[in-house]
């Protein structure tokens, strides 16, 4: 009895899943947001670039913030022939303490950013902390959001940073939030290789 019960009910779920996916017809690249205060937006994004190049599409990832080469992801994926990496940051504001060369940092890294949305031969793109450009005001938003609107229709990009722009979040098709509940360098846990970098 209790059997029948619970094939009944995953008949009826399978029913409305398959509907679901019917109905889901539109082929194109989406823009995907990973936002909020806990840890793993980055790492997220480049488990999404694993599974893209695990299907022969072709990659970049440019780094708006960071300014380290000798992070776990970026040796494992820097000489992989479908990903290119750029990193394009001096690190974090309270490090190079230069409002002036974090902009001109940003700028260069826009650039870059700019190009490779206007092109097709990229299936997806990462720009990895690009929302903070907009918090901190070293960049205008408008022009990304208009080249992101104008990119290659099958072209998937990923942004993520802490806070994003209300104008990001109007355009984005998918927005997810990592919440932060407990940390353990709050705890006095020193950041390791391999957990944090």
């Amino acid at each position: 009895m209790r059997d029948d019960k619970h094939k009944a009910k995953m008949a009826s779920k399978k029913a409305v899943m398959d509907a679901k996916i019917a109905s889901a017809t539109e082929e194109r690249g989406v823009l995907i947001l990973l936002k909020g205060n806990g840890k793993g937006k980055s790492s997220s994004a480049f488990g999404t670039m694993a599974r893209s190049a695990g299907h022969g599409k072709r990659c970049a990832v440019i780094q708006f913030i960071k300014g380290r080469t000798e992070t776990g992801e970026y040796k494992f994926f820097k000489d992989h022939a479908l990903i290119d990496w750029h990193v394009m940051g001096h690190g974090f504001t309270w490090e190079t303490q230069d409002k002036q060369l974090d902009i001109l940092a940003a700028e260069k890294a826009w650039a870059l950013a700019a190009s490779l949305l206007k092109t097709s031969h990229y299936d997806l793109l990462i720009f990895d902390e690009l929302s903070y450009m907009f918090k901190y005001e070293y960049l205008p938003v408008e022009p990304v959001i208009s080249a992101l609107t104008k990119r290659p229709r099958d072209q998937n990009v990923i942004i993520t940073g802490r806070t994003m722009a209300v104008e990001l979040q109007g355009i984005a098709d998918t927005i997810s939030v990592v919440h932060d509940e407990r940390h353990a360098f709050r705890q006095g846990v020193k950041a390791q290789e391999g957990i944090e970098y």
